[in-house]
């Protein structure tokens, strides 16, 4: 889905193709990611597994306004970044699997995806841990004199970690092409922004730093494209790091193990009524890009998709048990102690 060029920052409309796109990604994501809940429960699947339902907007926006080279890496609420980047969705299933041809060889499973072919520096289990790497991969991007951006997703609990701050700090002090990205869906785990800060206006925290900071609507696809098109571009001139909170929901809990009791069935509705497919559905239908029926179909398509991704996952084959000892260290020779 990554676009050859970025667009423009102060772009207010799209076009039909830009629309379809956007439909056609979330749709494949959050029909992904449905099946992925149906199958952990009838424990297809093993281990945590944190669905993206209701924030899929976070990622297809952004792969909509950055251009093929730039870099992504989030947290382990990862399945959609992927799969919104091109990374072929049978290898995420056969992923979350732990199957040998899953997109990480089935060692990581879901909160370890990589796809270095689709620049996706993966999701990362530490909480935080992936923000100084995500400054990291712009400065060696800075270093090596591309213009090529880095986009560094967390969740709105991370920003309490002090990696974040020092990444930050460092990342303005430098200018690194960085865009920091908070995926603020109000909870982290299951306690919510409110009780954890004084300053719940999350992107207000890059003033610390004198870094450009902006909230986001991110329950609408055009206004993270928009925001990322405008963070991107002021990187590509080397005028440095954005911090963007993007606003968004999560319409199941934390975790496949998460009630999400602490929160109102009247709040989940709230979003749900916000709904990032559902508003790009209704543009596409307002500009007569395509009709009821033809999305209809599309949405069945990406269905008929994640059957084949099941089917693939089913009929693969377990690691063997010496790839234990592979893509540990670069050195192929390492002298493991294996008696």
């Amino acid at each position: 889905m990554a676009t050859k060029k970025s667009k423009a920052a102060n772009k207010k409309s799209f076009d039909k193709e830009t629309y379809m796109e956007w439909f056609r990604s979330m749709s494949l994501m959050r029909r992904f990611e449905e099946k992925s809940g149906q199958l952990y429960g009838q424990q297809k699947i093993s281990g945590f597994c944190h669905l993206y339902i209701g924030q899929e907007a976070c990622v297809a926006g952004a792969v909509s306004a950055l251009k093929k080279g730039d870099k992504y890496i989030t947290a382990y609420r990862d399945h959609a970044h992927p799969i919104g980047l091109g990374t072929d969705p049978k290898a995420v299933m056969a992923e979350l699997y732990g199957k040998e041809t899953g997109v990480s060889k089935g060692k990581g499973g879901s909160m370890h995806m990589f796809d270095k072919e689709n620049h996706f520096f993966g999701g990362h289990g530490i909480v935080g841990g992936q923000i100084p790497l995500g400054a990291g991969i712009a400065f060696s991007e800075q270093y090596k004199g591309t213009d090529n951006v880095c986009i560094t997703y967390m969740g709105d609990g991370a920003v309490r970690q002090g990696a974040f701050h020092e990444a930050l700090n460092m990342a303005m002090s430098m200018k690194l092409p960085v865009i920091f990205a908070i995926e603020n869906n109000g909870y982290a785990m299951g306690t919510s922004v409110k009780r954890t800060s004084n300053v719940t206006e999350l992107h207000t925290l890059g003033e610390a730093y004198d870094m450009p900071s902006k909230g986001v609507d991110a329950m609408n696809v055009e206004n993270v494209h928009n925001a990322v098109a405008e963070a991107a571009e002021r990187a590509r001139k080397g005028e440095g790091p954005t911090l963007l909170e993007f606003r968004t929901y999560r319409y199941k809990g934390h975790s496949m193990s998460d009630p999400a009791k602490y929160r109102t069935k009247e709040e989940l509705e709230e979003y749900k009524a916000k709904d990032p497919i559902e508003q790009a559905k209704q543009a596409i239908l307002k500009n007569k890009y395509a009709t009821e029926e033809e999305l209809k179909e599309i949405d069945n398509e990406q269905k008929e998709i994640v059957k084949e991704c099941v089917k693939f996952a089913e009929e693969s084959d377990f690691p063997s048990v010496d790839e234990v000892y592979k893509d540990v260290y670069a050195q192929e020779d390492y002298p493991f102690i294996v008696d």
